[in-house]
């Protein structure tokens, strides 16, 4: 009898034409496997890859400098209601999903075409084990961590669909070896816990070292990580 197919998390990378659908549509889309072995580890698993994708509509200067893609390109890619569902869910059939700021990818990818599928953001837990690093961009943790057996090459160019998911599967990896799916999905349920204030007078600080002050008036910030981490902070001083 053959061995049962490993349990997979399919990383996927999407490349649009502007963060707002359904007024902005997908122009390409790039996946990479990681895999549980029967060793209990994550390893990269497959070869993965990308499809380009016919967003519907011209591809706007501003995100060609970004991802360089042509509306040439494109013109005779299948669209993406013809491509998301075999990427999204394929067989062996994925326990998760994840991204780099899956938000993102999740606007795109409705439950409809993942079947419902959990996201892992690996943005948000990178937060969580990292918290050292300088930034939290894809790259930066990149270069920063440098992954094992991270090839130099199929990593670029950067801002491609299946580079840039190249590059997050390893840092998935290393999340999953450190501390397990279920752990990497609840911190993915949750805002973003930031590491270090972002503005105001206490910029640069861990929120440990904030003033009372700088905590209060971050609970009303507009952006919902930097709510929850104040948030996270006050109950935490409380609780002390």
């Amino acid at each position: 009898m053959p061995p049962p197919p490993p349990q997979i998390i399919r990383v996927i990378d999407l490349e649009t034409t502007g963060e707002a659908p359904p007024v902005h549509g997908v122009c390409e889309i790039g996946w990479q496997d990681v895999a549980l072995g029967s060793d209990g580890r994550w390893e990269i698993h497959g070869e993965g890859g990308a499809r380009l994708v016919n967003p519907g509509r011209p591809i706007p200067p501003l995100t060609q400098t970004i991802h360089h893609i042509l509306d040439e390109q494109v013109a005779d890619a299948p669209f993406w209601h013809d491509v998301a569902r075999a990427v999204l869910d394929p067989y062996p059939k994925r326990v998760a999903l994840a991204a780099h700021r899956s938000i993102y990818e999740e606007k795109f990818c409705s439950p409809a075409l993942t079947r419902n599928a959990p996201w892992i953001c690996t943005w948000k837990c990178a937060l969580r084990l990292w918290p050292d690093s300088p930034t939290f961009s894809n790259q930066m943790l990149r270069y920063w961590r440098k992954p094992e057996g991270l090839i130099h090459e199929r990593g670029l160019p950067a801002h491609r669909a299946f580079p840039d998911a190249y590059v997050t599967a390893f840092h998935l990896r290393d999340m999953l070896n450190a501390v397990g799916i279920e752990q990497l999905l609840a911190w993915s349920r949750v805002p973003g816990l930031l590491p270090r204030v972002r503005q105001g007078p206490d910029r640069g600080k861990e929120w440990s070292e904030a003033s009372d002050e700088t905590i209060a008036t971050m609970l009303e910030d507009r952006d919902e990580d930097v709510r929850f981490t104040a948030e996270t902070e006050r109950a935490r001083r409380r609780a002390a």
